[in-house]
């Protein structure tokens, strides 16, 4: 392909310049298949079902199930085996759902790319690329084929990540000559690799696994299946608890062997209390409970790319926020433009180009800003499209220029027919400024950069300008942006090579991106949570304080800080101010490292937004790096631990409020089973020591697992979220999730649990199948009414509302029946050696089993 000149390129692709019809592309898909690199053998259904019999004590209990048909005992074979069938299906379920939901956000971060489809240009997934499409690349884009570049525009491509070339590597579109090394190519993109700088038109050759990456089938956009750090924590407590749980079975089986219990009944007793009792899921429970808590998420626009994310998301202290786009609608509109020593201003709202220019109330010809409607159009990467609504591809500031130049009579198209562009030099945010060749130089960027760069200013024709011209024009700056208007200049001079030197000044064109009215509610709510909100923009200190003020961030005693100001302070000045500065002005993505860096050692949790590729190392150095789904970059999305779909601020707040739930729902979880699995292993214990007949059997203590770690555990993970989720301080990130509270309630539970059961199995244990009925029931009903104390560690079962979690009463409900099943229906009575129990045992059981919940209510209210 790089030997080959461009016409024959397209020929042997069967293209154009101008791309694929959507029906061939469509039947080429068919051809090609998908841009995608194949993955590794995924997991069949019958293997992950199968997987959840793999545990070392399922193993055994299932072993014990073959014994137990080889000496005849047919019944408790069936039963139990019946049992760890329903846990297996109950494991797989939540197994799947949450390989389902990481599935789904996976295809939901996926990259867009701009291509040139039926003539226009499009966005859409880069899966959905096939040979012979037309497409465009610009800064922080990253490669998603492999192409031959048709059109260069300074374009330089990181190629590190395929060849090691730590260097950016410029291209070209020019024809090369045969057998050189895949470095040297330098008319080809690859696949994976990164824009640096510039922009380029290239035509797809090669997608999925027929691209250099393919060829080494190394997948670069999956998402990793990382373990979060409550999960290791829980790993942790889930082993000392578990070798715990096997002494204490151990023990408890060796002293009923001792008292004359036969081994094989002793051996599938010990490990049933063992499967019961140990914690072994706790880590498999937190990954599906925040795999379908970030499922929940997606539908607030919140895309959670890392699990490790959903729980700082609850510890986040400050967040750092782009305005543009973020806490603004990200519409921008030109209002004000200074031009021939004038102020003029302009009509009309949004992208529709209608509008009017007045200086004064005096309606003025638009013929007279011809000059401004050139620069506009031809110094400008973005599209105008109309469909049903005028919207804009690209930068929207861009987009506001294209709007005032259609307002002003001149159309993009038509003008870059008639001078195409030569040559260019890309905005970055180093640089502050653009300059294009096409008839002449045409150049916008920041007012002062540009202003450095001028020798000449338009007035009434060219003249030279002069330090009074640059004072006003800067004075003139200085209003604009303290009302809140983001402002460009424009500049422009003669020439056939590109050079940003002595400009003839043209014009300021001030721009209004109004605040987003939700995310003035959001920054009230981040306020009464303990949230701090730091603004970061590139624009004006006075743009940027005008629009903080309205937003509610900036008040009298804050500080605002500049890019420059920030230079010239040491990294120990500013710590010593950096908890009292609220926005920062005139940044560039460099300063966004300093200022996490000093809240970060200043003990804050950071969230920082970004969206273009130099925003990368700082989204990684923050606590939570979060993307923008709209304006973000390929390399800056995947740099982040979150993405916003929606660009919003607000989808951040609601994120962290769905975090804190999440977090909330997983404490509730684990405060439930492991007070039901502190109970159990308390009356077995303490029943073997008492030297007392075993108050349950294997199968009835694989029931109780079943019921209890099943419908009510999974109702509580759902729990909806406590009225004051956003009125809290932010949760210290090295809080233990075993808070005091949750010891508490995990100890207090369990001892009520063996204080409650064995004096009534120690009374009835004459009848000892009629004892142990009642122990089962007993038990069972313990965990019931505790599933209610789960809801909230620090308030009343009334304040969080009985019936607002419909499914954990249903589950109860269901639970209850279940087990009423095994001691009444005369066919279960015998698999599960129950006999009916009397209202006069129930009149007994339920008093002593409602203490559960009755006393963690009375304790609740005393709690602060």
């Amino acid at each position: 392909m790089y030997a080959k000149d461009i016409s024959l390129v397209l020929g042997e692709l069967q293209s154009t310049e101008h791309g694929l019809t959507q029906k061939e592309a469509e039947e080429r898909v068919k051809k090609y298949g998908y841009n995608e690199l194949e993955e590794g053998k995924k997991i069949s259904i019958l293997t992950t079902f199968l997987n959840q019999f793999k545990d070392f004590l399922m193993l055994i209990l299932t072993i014990a199930i073959i014994l137990s048909l080889l000496i005849g005992e047919t019944a408790d074979a069936v039963v139990i085996g019946i049992i760890l069938f329903a846990s297996g299906v109950l494991g797989f379920v939540q197994e799947y759902k949450a390989e389902k939901s990481l599935e789904l956000l996976k295809k939901m971060s996926s990259p867009k790319v701009r291509v040139i489809r039926d003539g226009a240009e499009k966005i859409m997934d880069t899966g959905e690329l096939v040979p012979g499409d037309v497409i465009l690349l610009e800064v922080g884009d990253k490669t998603p084929a492999d192409c031959r570049i048709l059109k260069s525009y300074n374009l330089s491509i990181d190629e590190s990540v395929l060849t090691g070339e730590s260097v950016p590597v410029s291209k070209t579109s020019e024809t090369l000559p045969e057998n050189l090394p895949l470095a040297e190519r330098k008319n080809l993109v690859f696949s994976g690799t990164v824009v640096t700088f510039g922009r380029g038109v290239c035509v797809v050759y090669a997608t999925g696994m027929n691209t250099e990456f393919g060829k080494i089938a190394k997948m670069l956009q999956s998402v990793k299946k990382e373990m979060t750090p409550l999960q290791k924590n829980l790993e942790g407590v889930g082993k000392v608890l578990g070798v715990s749980s096997l002494i204490i079975c151990s023990l408890v089986a060796a002293l009923g062997i001792l008292r004359g219990h036969e081994p094989l009944e002793m051996f599938i007793w010990g490990v049933s209390l063992a499967v019961a009792a140990v914690p072994e899921a706790l880590p498999a429970v937190v990954t599906i409970t925040l795999a379908l808590g970030v499922q929940k998420m997606v539908k607030k626009n919140a895309i959670i790319r890392k699990l490790p994310a959903v729980e700082t998301l609850g510890c986040t202290t400050v967040i750092c926020s782009d305005k543009t786009g973020t806490l603004t609608k990200n519409e921008m509109t030109v209002k004000k433009i200074f031009f021939n020593d004038q102020i003029i201003e302009v009509s009309g709202v949004g992208y529709i180009p209608k509008g009017n220019f007045y200086v004064g109330k005096k309606e003025i010809d638009r013929k007279n800003l011809e000059l401004i409607g050139k620069i506009s159009v031809l110094c400008n990467d973005s599209e105008l499209i109309h469909e049903k609504d005028y919207t804009v591809i690209g930068d929207p500031t861009e987009g506001s220029l294209l709007v005032l130049a259609e307002k002003i009579g001149i159309n993009k198209s038509d003008l870059e027919k008639e001078f195409p562009r030569r040559d260019e030099l890309t905005f970055t945010s180093e640089r502050k400024m653009m300059s294009v060749l096409n008839d002449m130089i045409y150049a916008k960027g920041a007012p002062e950069i540009i202003l450095e760069n001028c020798s000449y200013i338009y007035d009434n024709g060219i003249r030279e300008i002069t330090e009074t011209d640059k004072k006003k024009i800067l004075e003139i700056n200085e209003t604009f942006a303290s009302e809140g208007l983001r402002v460009l200049a424009l500049a422009y001079k003669g020439g056939d090579i590109l050079e940003e030197t002595d400009l003839v000044f043209a014009s300021l064109t001030a721009m209004l991106d109004p605040p987003r009215e939700e995310a003035k509610e959001a920054i009230k709510i981040c306020e009464l949570s303990g949230i701090k909100v730091i603004m970061i923009t590139g624009d004006h200190k006075l743009t940027a304080k005008a629009i903080a003020n309205e937003l509610g961030i900036f008040e009298e005693g804050d500080i605002i800080l500049t890019g420059r100001e920030l230079d010239e302070l040491s990294d120990s000045e500013f710590e010593e101010i950096v908890e009292n500065v609220k926005v920062y002005a005139r940044v560039s993505p460099e300063h966004k490292m300093k200022i996490i860096s000093a809240l970060k050692k200043m003990g804050e949790v950071v969230a920082m937004t970004g969206d273009g590729i130099n925003d990368a190392p700082a989204l990684k150095n923050a606590n939570i790096g979060i993307a923008m789904g709209i304006t973000g970059t390929d390399v800056t999305k995947e740099a982040s631990d979150m993405i916003l779909a929606d660009d919003n601020f607000a989808s951040i707040v609601a994120a962290i409020e769905e975090g804190r739930e999440i977090y909330d729902n997983i404490k509730k979880y684990l405060a439930y089973l492991l007070s039901c699995n502190v109970g159990e292993i308390l009356v077995m214990f303490t029943a073997g020591l008492l030297a007392m007949p075993l108050p349950l059997i294997a199968i009835q203590i694989l029931w109780i697992n079943l019921v209890t770690d099943g419908l009510p555990a999974i109702a509580l993970s759902v729990d909806p979220k406590e009225p004051d989720i956003m009125l809290r301080k932010p949760r210290v990130s090295s809080e233990s999730i075993f808070t005091k509270r949750v010891k508490f309630m995990i100890l207090w539970i369990g001892i009520l649990i063996a204080i409650g059961i064995l004096p009534i199995f120690h009374y009835y244990k004459s009848d000892l199948i009629r004892a142990q009925s009642i122990a089962f029931v007993m038990l069972t009903m313990f965990e019931m009414f505790n599933v209610f104390n789960c809801r909230s560690e620090r308030y009343s079962l009334f304040k969080v509302k009985v019936f607002k979690n419909k499914f954990l009463i249903v589950a109860v409900l269901i639970s209850i029946l279940l087990q009423l099943c095994v001691i009444y229906v005369p066919f279960l009575q015998t698999y599960f050696h129950t006999v009916s129990l009397s209202l006069k045992d129930w009149f007994l059981i339920l008093p002593i089993t409602s203490t559960a919940f009755l006393s963690m209510e009375i304790i609740k209210r005393f709690w602060k």
